[in-house]
């Protein structure tokens, strides 16, 4: 199991308010690309836009991309991840741009929830069965149309090393479309090779604060394994949900497990004698 780990070194008043400023500024550029350039342009070239805005801002925030293919990459479909940080988004975006599905409370974040519905996000009322109801019925549209729709079947971020059980509901527009699940793990190393706490957004932890907490760690290297597709041919959203969970489940614990090997490389055992 990955066990996060909580250290890093203080950062100056100076470093953190130039990183701020750099994350403000980025901000700005991704709203008016999204105002001025996404309305004349081609999908192809958004998603272009959208894969280097991405990785400039997961930059900013000091992590490099780690992608592991044991799986396609690109290829169209319902992408589902474990779910650790609001930054999920943009490190996934990065790698491989997706149509997200997001709770409506995002849709209100200051920038970022502007920017989000621009790039293409479908919100979700939480609570209200007839808002479950449209979203399938989008989401088996953009999946018909051969599209990457991507969500967290958890319904919520976890900290790192707990996987919270996938809820079935978002699965039965994949299994309407017929689309293949591209389950992918992610994981936020520090520089040992440690789960890094810094990336979790958990409990009480206000955006702001999360954003704060991750300028202020040391780098990290956020780890995605794309996992092999499942064809949902013959199997019901429980089933189709279970089966991803299982996926993203076994890629975790191969990070942790390379992670194990990578440690004890470094650390052999004693010899008697």
């Amino acid at each position: 199991m990955l066990t996060a780990s909580a250290t890093r070194r203080p950062v100056g008043r100076l470093a953190l308010g130039w990183r701020l400023a750099r994350v403000g500024g980025h901000l700005l550029s991704g709203l008016a690309q999204c105002a001025l350039l996404f309305p004349l342009l081609a999908p192809a070239r958004r998603h272009s836009l959208v894969r280097r805005w991405s990785r400039q801002l997961t930059g900013i925030f000091g992590m490099t991309l780690d992608p592991r293919l044991c799986g396609p990459r690109d290829a169209a479909g319902a992408v589902v991840a474990n779910h650790v940080s609001w930054i999920d988004v943009f490190v996934l975006n990065a790698v491989s741009p997706c149509r997200f599905i997001a709770k409506s409370e995002v849709r209100r974040w200051p920038a970022i929830g502007w920017l989000s519905a621009r790039a293409g996000t479908l919100y979700i009322a939480r609570g209200r069965r007839s808002a479950l109801t449209d979203a399938n019925a989008a989401i088996a549209r953009h999946l018909t149309q051969g599209e990457r729709i991507a969500f967290f079947p958890e319904g919520t971020s976890a900290p790192q090393g707990a996987l919270l059980p996938f809820h079935a509901n978002l699965f039965q527009a994949v299994v309407q479309a017929g689309a293949p699940v591209l389950p992918v793990a992610i994981a936020y190393l520090d520089a040992s090779g440690e789960p890094s706490a810094a990336a979790d957004y958990i409990g009480d932890m206000s955006l702001w604060e999360s954003m704060l907490r991750l300028l202020s760690s040391d780098p990290i290297v956020a780890t995605l394994v794309f996992l092999p597709p499942i064809d949902p041919a013959g199997l019901d959203r429980r089933r189709l949900a279970a089966r991803a969970h299982a996926a993203v489940a076994k890629g975790l614990a191969d990070i942790a497990h390379r992670h194990a090997g990578h440690e004890a490389k470094k650390n052999p055992p004693l010899r008697a004698g």
